[in-house]
């Protein structure tokens, strides 16, 4: 069995570091220099080896290694070069240069499949840049929106047709043109990534092979509006509370999905925004308002739906409660997405040859595997363990399971580019 390239691994995760530490974590902003940087260092890596680089209308990056017959459908693999402000140097980059460190080994030992392999780095996968979800993978398929090009990032103030013209990408391209990968000129795409919480750390499983993405539905802009009043001279029952009438929101909505989980949904529901007037709130005010966002996921669109059933219900209710105004805001939604049975079956045949600890498990976050498989191209994903979680600087990746995921990446994509 041949070894991934893991020397050529070490020194670009070290590189990846070195170009995108921001003094606390690592900052790869989408679509500004930050990104751009490490597809810069990734497409000279990949031109050094020898591989055919190509980049279309939305940036993204695709190095391919030529096989013997290229008329017949390509296998990609790879994964997103962006990241969260202040975030780790894994999520993401990983999948990236698992399948360059995966290339070069084949270069070094003379190994050439029978078809194209292509490691595509994906541009603007993290939506907290722009409130867009899954921009680059949407871009290379055809399926972003001509309206995502008005969306306004979030620290400039630019739209995202503009960060593209800077960046050197067109814009208009994405509108008008052919989508840059075909669906019938792609045979499978594998994506590999940390784990991005801590069943395989918590299971000491080498590698998960991922079942399904889940789809989430989100309020990202909602406001709660009541009345600002004295905190000593306002009886309770004069009050228009709205981080009152937001604290039960929480409650009840904690409690609906404990007893939606009792009934066998799975889903997940988080605040991850939770924010008073700086300049209006004080200690000695009532809030008058609270700007809030809501994130809900599952694997399950009807649960999708219950759940926002019961976010309506509760808006509802304690808007007459407590005389306030909730308003939600726009609601964003991304589609679930299920692995290929197939690959999935592949990747646990590879893994007991390399005699390697495997779990079988959901993605709770979203990754571009999604849109792949949502196009109808067979798609999968490897997971490998990652210690204190992932969006934040403290990720924790140890190079020995970073390379039992590129080897199982390695057979997987020299079984599927032979077929």
């Amino acid at each position: 069995m041949i070894e991934p390239d893991l020397e050529l691994a070490q020194a670009l995760f070290n590189e990846l570091y070195a170009i995108g530490y921001d003094g606390i974590g690592v900052t790869r902003d989408t679509y500004g220099p930050g990104e751009q940087r490490a597809h810069d260092l990734i497409r000279l890596s990949g031109t050094e080896l020898g591989l055919e680089a190509r980049i279309d209308a939305a940036l993204n990056l695709y190095l391919t290694l030529p096989g013997l017959e290229r008329s017949l459908p390509a296998v990609l693999t790879g994964s997103h070069l962006d990241s969260v402000p202040r975030g780790g140097n894994y999520d993401g980059a990983a999948g990236v240069i698992a399948g360059m460190s995966v290339l070069a080994s084949w270069i070094k030992c003379g190994r050439r499949p029978k078809r194209d392999v292509t490691v595509i780095s994906i541009r603007a996968e993290e939506s907290v840049w722009f409130p867009v979800s899954y921009i680059g993978s949407k871009s290379a398929l055809g399926l972003l929106p001509a309206d995502a090009l008005e969306a306004v990032r979030f620290d400039t103030g630019k739209t995202l047709g503009k960060h593209m013209e800077e960046q050197g990408g067109f814009p208009e391209t994405l509108v008008n043109g052919a989508p840059a990968v075909s669906i019938g000129a792609v045979c499978a795409f594998i994506e590999l990534h940390i784990e991005q919480g801590s069943v395989l750390i918590e299971s000491r499983q080498a590698i998960g092979i991922v079942t399904g993405i889940c789809g989430s539905l989100r309020y990202r802009s909602a406001t709660i509006t009541g009345q600002y009043a004295h905190s000593g001279a306002t009886p309770r029952t004069h009050r228009h509370d709205a981080v009152v009438a937001f604290a039960e929101l929480v409650h009840e909505l904690q409690n609906t999905w404990q007893v939606l989980e009792a009934d066998g949904h799975e889903l997940t529901l988080t605040f991850g925004q939770v924010n008073t007037d700086s300049k209006q709130s004080d200690f000695s005010k009532v809030a008058g308002k609270v700007v809030f966002c809501i994130d809900i996921r599952s694997r399950d669109v009807d649960t999708l739906d219950l759940m926002n059933d019961y976010v309506q219900r509760a808006v509802a209710d304690l808007s007459a409660k407590h005389g306030v105004n909730f308003n939600l805001g726009e609601k964003i939604r991304s589609q679930p997405a299920s692995m290929d049975p197939a690959l999935r079956h592949g990747l646990t045949v590879c893994a007991k040859n390399r005699d390697l600890k495997f779990h079988a498990m959901p993605s709770g976050a979203g990754h571009d595997a999604a849109m792949f498989a949502y196009t109808g191209i067979p798609t999968a994903m490897i997971f490998i363990p990652n210690a204190n979680g992932s969006h934040n600087p403290d990720e924790q990746m140890e190079m020995d399971d970073f390379s039992n995921g590129a080897r199982v990446l390695s057979d997987i994509l020299w079984q599927i580019s032979n077929q």
